[in-house]
C-alpha cells in the first residue's frame, strides 16, 4: 500500500487549498493538521465537508498564528522551540527542565485538534519530525496505539552507521507502543526518477508512508499532473490508511 500524506494542513490559506487541489486530484491520501494556526479552523471544516483523513501535526517549532491560541500556550512553544532550534541535533537531548511544556503543548494540541474535528487523533506526525524528540519519547506523550510516522527510510551508505543505528532504536522504540508503516520517505528530490520508481516499488508488498508538502511548487505541479500514476499504475494511492496499517476495529472516527 502506498500511502501519500500531506503535511501542515491548516498552516495558512494557500497551503490548505494547495493540498486540498492535490486531494481532490485523488493523489493524497490523508493529511497532518496543524492546530493554533491561522487557517486551522477553516481547514477542519474543509476536511469534514470532503471526507479527508486528517491526523494531528504536532508542533513545538514553528509559532502558533491563530488568535485563538492562548498567551500560555504560545509561551510554552516559545520555550520548547528555542531549545529545539538552538543547535543542530538538539531533538535526541532530554531536557528535565522542559518537562511540563512538553506535556502541556501536546496535550494542548490534542485536545484542540478533538474540537476541531469532533474526535482525537488516531494518527500523529509532527513538524520538522519534532513528535521523535527526545522529551516526546521519553514522556511517551504519545497515545498508547495511535498510528505515528517512524523516521525516515535510508539504505546502505545514505547516513552513518550511528546515525542509522539511533534511527532504527527510536523506530523500535515506536513500535512497542504505537503503529508504524514499513517505510517512510519523502517525495522530494523528484530527480532522479528512479529513486521514485524505487520508493513506489517497495509498496507491492510493503506500507510505505511518502511525505509531501504541496505548498512547495514543484511538489504542487507533480501532484496536480498525476505522474504519480504513471510510475506503478498497479499501485493505487491508498485511502483507506488506518484499516491498512490496524487489523482490529477503529475506537473513534472523525471522518
Amino acid at each position: 500500500m502506498l500511502i501519500i500524506n500531506a503535511d501542515d494542513w491548516g498552516r495558512d490559506g494557500q497551503t490548505t487549498h494547495r493540498i486540498h487541489d492535490c486531494v481532490q486530484r485523488g493523489t493524497i491520501s490523508s493529511v497532518s493538521a496543524m492546530v493554533f494556526m491561522e487557517d486551522s479552523q477553516r481547514a477542519a471544516e474543509m476536511a469534514r465537508d470532503s471526507k479527508v483523513y486528517t491526523g494531528l501535526h504536532l508542533n513545538f517549532t514553528t509559532e502558533f498564528t491563530s488568535p485563538r491560541c492562548p498567551p500560555t500556550l504560545l509561551d510554552h512553544q516559545r520555550r520548547v522551540s528555542r531549545f529545539l532550534l538552538k543547535r543542530p541535533g538538539a531533538q535526541v537531548l532530554f531536557h528535565p527542565g522542559l518537562v511540563s511544556s512538553f506535556e502541556y503543548l501536546v496535550r494542548a494540541q490534542y485536545d484542540e485538534f478533538a474540537t476541531l474535528y469532533g474526535c482525537y487523533p488516531e494518527r500523529l506526525d509532527g513538524h520538522h519530525h519534532m513528535h521523535l524528540c527526545a522529551n516526546v519519547l521519553f514522556q511517551r506523550l504519545l497515545p498508547r496505539g495511535t498510528i505515528v510516522r517512524r523516521n525516515f527510510s535510508f539504505g546502505p551508505g545514505e547516513k552513518s552507521v550511528w546515525n542509522l543505528m539511533y534511527r532504527r532504536t527510536v523506530d523500535i522504540v515506536l513500535a512497542r507502543r504505537h503503529r508504524v508503516t514499513d517505510y517512510f520517505f519523502s517525495i522530494a528530490p523528484l530527480e532522479p526518477s528512479e529513486r521514485l520508481h524505487h520508493i513506489f516499488a517497495l509498496a507491492t508488498d510493503s506500507v510505505v508512508e511518502v511525505e509531501t508538502h504541496p505548498a512547495d511548487r514543484a511538489e504542487y505541479r507533480f501532484l496536480m499532473s498525476g505522474e504519480v500514476f504513471q510510475y506503478f499504475p498497479s499501485i493505487a494511492v491508498a485511502h483507506t490508511v488506518v484499516a491498512q496499517i490496524a487489523p482490529y476495529e477503529r475506537s473513534t472516527e472523525c471522518n
